[in-house]
C-alpha cells in the first residue's frame, strides 16, 4: 500500500506532464473502442440482414449452381424432390429458380439476373407479396432501389425483358415494375429482378424446377438432401468473416501507430523522471528500500497514467460514444454501391470483451513501457544516487 500510494502521490504532483500522458492514453483508448464498436456493429448488422434476406437459416444448391458464375445458371435447376415437399407446403423451405436474363429500359440493354419466388413465401424478408397483382397483359416484378436507380425505373414503368426457355430458345416480354424496395444487401438489389415463380415456369418451361432452396429454423433438414447440397450459414457467411478479418487487420495497424505514440509519451516521461530524480532513488535505497522495489514503483507510476487514463476515457469518453452508437455514422450514397452490405449509416456494437480487451492492452503496455527505463534502478550505486550522479 506504501507503494501505491507513492507512486499516485508522484505522477500527481507532476502536474500537466502526467495529464497530458493522461490525455494522451485516453484518446486512443476512445477511440480504439470506438473503431472496434463500429466494426463488430457493422459485422452484426451485415450478417443479420444476409439472413433476412437472402441466406434464410441455410441453402440447398444444386450441383452445378455457383453464385459467383453467371453462367451456372444455364444448367442449375433441376426438378424439385418430394424430400423437400412437406417443408415446402408447411412454408419451412421455399424454392428459387434463378436464369440470365437482358432488360432494355430507355433503349439500353442490361443484363440482369430474374429470381423466381414463391409469393406466399415468409423465410426472406423480399416483398414478394407484392407480385400477387394479378394482369391479363403484363408480367409483374419488383426490384430493388439500386436496380431501379441503375436501370432508370420507377413503379409502374414498362421494361421489354429477354430470356432463353428451357431449350435455350429467346423470347421477350413487357414487364411490369410493381414494386421497388430498400434494403442493404446488395446481391439481392444489384442486377436482380424478382418475379412470380409461377410466372417464370410458364416463361421458361420448367416447370416445378429450382436452382437453390432456402430453409427457415423451422425445417429439420440440415444436411445434402438427393442430390442437392446443403450451404449452412457458417459457408454462405464466409465472405463476411473474411471481410471482418480483413478489418481486424487494418485497425491493427492504426492501434499500433496510435498506442506507439502513446505510450512513447510515457516512456519519455518515465526516462526523464528516472534521471532527474536520482537524489530520490538514492533516498529510497539509503532508507532501505530494495532496488527491486524502488522499480515496483517507477513501474507502477506508469501503470497509473494509464488506469487514470481509463477513468478520464470513461468520464469523458462514454457520451460521446453513446451518442455514438444513438446516431451513427454516416455513409455516402457512393459507398453503398460497392458491394457489400452496407446501409445509410453504420452503427457501433460495443462488446464487453472488446471493450477490456482495449484496456487491458492499454494498461499492460503501460506497465511493460515503464518498465523498460526503470531496469537501470538495479545497477544504481547508493552513493553516486545520493549525489544526483548517474555511474
Amino acid at each position: 500500500m506504501l507503494t501505491i500510494r507513492t507512486a499516485i502521490k508522484n505522477i500527481l504532483g507532476a502536474g500537466k506532464r502526467t495529464w497530458l500522458n493522461v490525455f494522451v492514453l485516453s484518446f486512443t483508448m476512445v477511440i480504439m473502442v470506438a473503431f472496434n464498436g463500429l466494426i463488430d456493429g457493422w459485422v452484426e448488422e451485415s450478417k443479420i440482414e444476409s439472413i433476412n434476406w437472402e441466406m434464410g437459416d441455410g441453402q440447398f444448391w444444386h450441383p452445378k449452381y455457383d453464385r459467383y458464375d453467371i453462367f451456372s445458371l444455364q444448367d442449375a435447376h433441376k426438378k424439385i424432390p418430394k424430400d423437400f415437399s412437406v417443408d415446402i407446403e408447411n412454408k419451412s423451405i421455399t424454392p428459387l429458380l434463378l436464369t440470365q436474363v437482358t432488360i432494355y429500359p430507355q433503349s439500353r440493354m442490361l443484363n440482369c439476373i430474374l429470381n423466381g419466388i414463391d409469393t406466399e413465401q415468409s423465410i426472406l424478408e423480399i416483398p414478394s407479396h407484392l407480385l400477387k397483382v394479378k394482369s391479363q397483359t403484363d408480367i409483374p416484378i419488383i426490384i430493388g432501389e439500386r436496380m431501379a436507380k441503375s436501370a432508370d425505373l420507377e413503379e409502374g414503368d414498362h421494361v421489354m425483358l429477354r430470356w432463353r426457355d428451357e431449350n435455350g430458345v429467346f423470347d421477350a416480354r413487357e414487364v411490369l415494375v410493381v414494386g421497388i424496395f430498400k434494403n442493404k444487401v446488395p446481391s439481392t438489389d444489384a442486377g436482380q429482378i424478382w418475379i412470380n415463380i409461377k410466372d417464370l415456369y410458364e416463361m421458361t418451361g420448367m416447370q416445378n424446377e429450382a436452382t437453390y432452396f432456402v430453409k427457415s429454423k423451422d425445417s429439420d433438414l440440415n444436411s445434402d438432401t438427393d442430390g442437392w447440397i446443403f450451404r449452412d450459414l457458417k459457408y454462405l457467411l464466409a465472405d463476411i468473416d473474411a471481410m471482418e478479418q480483413g478489418a481486424a487487420v487494418e485497425s491493427a495497424v492504426i492501434f499500433i501507430l496510435l498506442l506507439s505514440i502513446s505510450l512513447l509519451a510515457v516512456f519519455d516521461t518515465q526516462t526523464l523522471s528516472i534521471f532527474r530524480r536520482q537524489k530520490e532513488i538514492g533516498t529510497y535505497i539509503a532508507l532501505g528500500m530494495t532496488p527491486k522495489r524502488v522499480i515496483a514503483l517507477f513501474t507502477l507510476e506508469g501503470t497509473c497514467y494509464s488506469i487514470l487514463a481509463v477513468i478520464a476515457g470513461i468520464v469523458w469518453g462514454s457520451p460521446l460514444l453513446l451518442l455514438f452508437k444513438k446516431y451513427g455514422f454516416s455513409i455516402p450514397s457512393s459507398f453503398q454501391d460497392i458491394g457489400v452490405v452496407m446501409g445509410e449509416a453504420m452503427y457501433p456494437v460495443y462488446h464487453f470483451s472488446s471493450v477490456m480487451t482495449s484496456l487491458l492492452i492499454i494498461i499492460v503496455l503501460s506497465a511493460i513501457i515503464s518498465y523498460i527505463p526503470a531496469r537501470k534502478i538495479a545497477r544504481q550505486n547508493v552513493v553516486y544516487a545520493l549525489k544526483g550522479k548517474i555511474n
